[in-house]
C-alpha cells in the first residue's frame, strides 16, 4: 500500500495513510510523485521548462553540460614548417572552473605537393599549443598525395569560467613543399564538449 495526500476535484485535500513508508503526492486522484521507503523519487509526469529541471551544478560527474560545433571547408596552403590556422575554430565558455573540455577535432581535405614532407597538425588553446596530434601525408615520397582526413580528442581542463578557443594549425613538416587542408572544399569540424567534473 501507500500512504497517499490527493489533492481532489471534490473533497480537498485527502489524506489516507498507511504504514508502508511509501508516500504518493496525486492530482485528481492520479498519481504524479512516489516516494519509496529508501527515499527514490518517481515522477509520473515531464519536467516541462529548464527552471524545474536538475541544476546543471547538481548533475553527476561525467554529464554533458553544453556542446559547441563548428566547421570550416575553405582551403587553405601553407609552404613553411611555420604553423598557420586551418581555420577550424570554436570556442566556449564553461559554466565552472572545474570543468574538463572535450575536443573532438578532424580536419579534412589534406594533401601535399611535390617533395618529401608531410602535414603537422596540431591543437592551439587560444594562442598556445597543447596537443600535436598528427605528422601525416606522404613524407617519404616526391610525389602528390591523394586527400585523407586526420580526427583527433583531446580533453583539456581549463580551470576557468572565461571564454576559451580551441583552433588547428598545421605546417609544412620538412619546410621544402606546400600541404594543404580542406582540400576541394572538403569540410573540416570541431565538436567541444563541456564535461561536469
Amino acid at each position: 500500500m501507500t500512504s497517499l495526500i490527493n489533492a481532489s476535484t471534490s473533497a480537498g485535500v485527502v489524506i489516507t495513510p498507511d504504514t508502508s513508508g511509501v508516500s504518493a503526492l496525486q492530482t485528481a486522484g492520479t498519481t504524479a510523485v512516489t516516494v519509496d521507503a529508501s527515499q527514490n523519487v518517481t515522477l509520473a509526469g515531464t519536467l516541462t521548462t529548464s527552471s524545474r529541471g536538475i541544476a546543471k551544478a547538481s548533475l553527476p560527474t561525467g554529464s554533458v553540460l553544453q556542446v559547441i560545433n563548428a566547421s570550416t571547408s575553405t582551403s587553405i596552403t601553407n609552404n613553411t614548417s611555420t604553423l598557420v590556422s586551418t581555420g577550424l575554430t570554436a570556442s566556449i565558455t564553461p559554466l565552472f572552473n572545474t570543468s574538463k573540455i572535450l575536443i573532438i577535432a578532424s580536419v579534412a581535405g589534406i594533401s601535399k605537393f611535390t617533395n618529401n614532407t608531410g602535414a603537422t597538425l596540431q591543437l592551439y588553446k587560444n594562442s598556445g599549443n597543447i596537443f600535436q596530434f598528427a605528422l601525416t601525408g606522404g613524407a617519404n615520397n616526391s610525389t602528390n598525395t591523394s586527400t585523407y582526413a586526420q580526427t583527433t580528442n583531446y580533453l583539456d581542463s581549463p580551470a576557468t569560467t572565461s571564454s576559451t578557443s580551441y583552433t588547428v594549425y598545421f605546417g609544412s613538416q620538412q619546410n621544402n613543399a606546400g600541404v594543404m587542408v580542406q582540400q576541394n572544399g572538403d569540410a573540416s569540424t570541431i565538436t567541444l564538449m563541456e564535461v561536469a567534473a
